[in-house]
């Protein structure tokens, strides 16, 4: 794919996770016991845990490492113990911005940027919301201008991260000197819900925690280390899928609800979308939110994807679990990683994830790798 838009780019991407990490293998245990009333359930959820993909995840939540009879998540005789959605979102606003600002902080470093250099900050988050907002925490502690364009995306689910980029990069198309920094926090281990219905414990088996965070803006010519180009972009809503994934305030924090035929459905309407982005070209770069194993598994069986071009989604599944909308940042980076060690020139391809609606965010990538010091001066001597 050719970026038509090429001197805008992801400059720099920056991650972070809680200190809590949650082993698979023992919160499966842990749930299965505290489901001991319901061997049906517990058995679900066993089978559940080991099939979804993933080995590791990460909470802001210490109790979830407890004892299933002392996690106040798990499902309990009475409800009266297990926290109410505002004790969650007391929760979300303690943790959410020292987890923000150090995704953020690790973006600017990684990009070379100063904050005085941003021009806009963009605010991604669907766990958890309270006023004055992450935005303006983030303003005041990262030292960031006062009359910075700030623009908060609340409760778009998994897709949003992608959207964000989106949205900067035609922000920063407006404005030269422009660099957007987009921060995504989400906080899902946070609406574990205390039940034993199947809907909740597959949304309880993949979800964790984590931040990410990148700047987006006119590319240099010094490119000092591998940056991602960004080219056309296609937002979506599918037919047909509004009841497939759904996300509501409820009394227990936030009910999820995702649907098995998702992935059948991106199966059968995404492969169009991806064709009017770009046409008949060849895609070589994979770059899909993990929205679960079964999302992977389907693109790769309909494009016939090799191992090594779905490897970054499923690495950050196993490792890091779905961190809804701060997910696919945490992708690209270990992309970009994995581009960098095998030493890969210019490579071009897709970033693509899927959120309630059914929506579907796409943008086509360029893989850059970074400019080699002794190459520079060999330009530079024929200048």
């Amino acid at each position: 794919m050719n970026a038509t838009n090429p001197e805008l780019a992801i400059l720099g991407i920056g991650t972070a996770v809680p200190e809590y990490r949650l082993n698979q293998a023992d919160t499966a245990q842990r749930l299965s016991e505290a489901l001991s009333s319901n061997p049906d359930s517990a058995r679900w959820a066993k089978r559940l845990f080991k099939q979804c993909g993933v080995e590791n995840r990460y909470t802001c939540e210490p109790n979830l490492l407890e004892k299933a009879q002392d996690c106040r998540y798990f499902s309990q005789q009475s409800l009266q113990a297990v926290p109410t959605t505002a004790e969650r979102m007391e929760i979300y606003k303690r943790e959410s911005v020292p987890l923000a600002l150090r995704a953020a902080r690790n973006a600017l470093q990684d990009g070379q940027a100063d904050v005085s250099e941003i021009s806009h900050l963009i605010t991604v988050s669907c766990t958890g919301q309270f006023l004055p907002g992450m935005d303006t925490q983030l303003v005041q502690q990262l030292g960031l201008a006062s009359n910075i364009k700030r623009i908060p995306l609340n409760f778009l689910g998994c897709a949003a991260g992608l959207r964000a980029v989106c949205l900067a990069k035609e922000l920063a198309a407006q404005q030269h000197d422009a660099k957007v920094l987009i921060v995504s926090v989400e906080l899902c281990t946070l609406h574990i819900q205390p039940s034993s219905k199947r809907e909740d414990l597959f949304g309880a088996s993949f979800f964790g925690d984590g931040a990410s965070a990148c700047i987006v803006g006119h590319a240099s010519d010094e490119v000092n280390r591998g940056q991602f180009l960004l080219g056309d972009d296609h937002s979506v809503v599918l037919q047909g899928g509004a009841a497939d994934m759904v996300w509501e305030v409820g009394n227990f924090g936030f009910d999820l609800y995702l649907s098995t035929t998702i992935p059948k459905l991106i199966g059968q309407f995404v492969p169009e979308q991806i064709s009017t982005l770009g046409g008949n070209e060849p895609i070589d770069l994979w770059a899909i939110h993990p929205g679960g194993r079964g999302i992977i598994e389907k693109l790769a069986d309909v494009y016939g994807l090799s191992d090594e071009q779905t490897r970054p989604s499923r690495t950050i599944l196993r490792d890091y679990g779905n961190m809804s909308s701060a997910t696919i940042l945490f992708v690209l980076q270990e992309m970009k990683r994995e581009l960098e060690e095998a030493k890969k020139e210019m490579t071009s391809g897709i970033a693509l994830a899927f959120g309630p609606g059914l929506t579907c965010e796409m943008i086509q990538i360029t893989y850059v790798p970074r400019v080699q010091p002794e190459l520079r001066q060999m330009d530079e001597a024929y200048v």
